[in-house]
């Protein structure tokens, strides 16, 4: 089976199945694991090369919704006639749906059922100790500075705010996606600031400009140093890794809940 996928989150999933071996193209942004690096590069995830996903001939497509202009891509599938199913999960609950759903179309169903099992396993897990935890401190996601973009209600960053025992600054938005600015977030003065801005890699994120932004060095988690630099690709693509990422702000927030 010849397996093309257009999304960095959609080659994870193929990847925690195991089966890169199927892929024969994938978009700019998939980086793991490193099996794909070798493949060919169809675009990035908002302009695919779409007469180059057809010369690849693919029995199937991995496409997606995550990112507004997206549709692009879908039109583009239509246009040439080619075989895909669509991923758009916000909740950990739909990644799980989708490690099944994928699992299927490339005929390792038994095996995507245990992967997927294992996956809510792991999470229900973390719920249990999260109950426990006697501090609930609150975590400001930053997808992108300006303008500020940060998850709101209906997103997996929410659900793993709270898996990690801590709680979402913006989780009052029942929105994925919250557009908000500068002066809510310093009103809100977050215990901790999670840096993940979509697409930049973390050694190109500097916390100091963090500090310099107007009032900022007042707020809580600038006093106590609690600015994390993240790997956005643990925390921003609805993919199985986001367990990755999980383990690693709940060490954070629990090494806080234990001072």
């Amino acid at each position: 089976m010849r397996i093309v996928s257009i999304c960095p989150s959609n080659t994870e999933i193929v990847a925690n199945l195991g089966q890169t071996h199927l892929l024969v193209g994938v978009d700019n942004y998939s980086d793991y694991p490193k099996e794909v690096e070798h493949l060919p590069k169809l675009g990035p995830d908002l302009s695919i090369d779409i007469e180059k996903v057809a010369s690849l001939k693919p029995d199937l497509v991995l496409a997606s919704l995550s990112v507004p202009g997206m549709e692009k891509n879908i039109e583009g599938l239509d246009e040439y006639n080619l075989p895909y199913i669509i991923l758009n999960p916000n909740t950990l609950y739909e990644i799980s749906e989708d490690i099944r759903r994928v699992g299927k179309a490339i005929g390792v169903e038994e095996k995507s059922r245990q992967h997927a099992d294992a996956f809510l396993r792991e999470i229900d897990e973390f719920k249990h100790r999260s109950k426990h935890m006697e501090e609930n401190p609150s975590l400001y996601w930053e997808w992108w500075p300006k303008p500020v973009f940060t998850p709101g209600k209906l997103n997996w960053l929410n659900e793993i705010s709270e898996l990690a025992g801590g709680v979402n600054l913006f989780c009052d938005q029942e929105v994925a996606s919250f557009q908000t600015d500068w002066e809510e977030v310093k009103k809100r003065d977050p215990d901790h600031i999670c840096m993940v801005w979509v697409g930049v890699k973390e050694e190109k994120m500097n916390p100091d400009l963090i500090k310099k932004r107007p009032g900022w060095s007042e707020l809580k988690a600038v006093k106590h140093d609690h600015i994390h630099v993240l790997e956005e690709s643990l925390f921003c693509r609805p993919s199985p890794r986001l367990l990755e990422g999980l383990r690693k702000i709940s060490a954070v927030v629990k090494h806080e809940d234990s001072k």
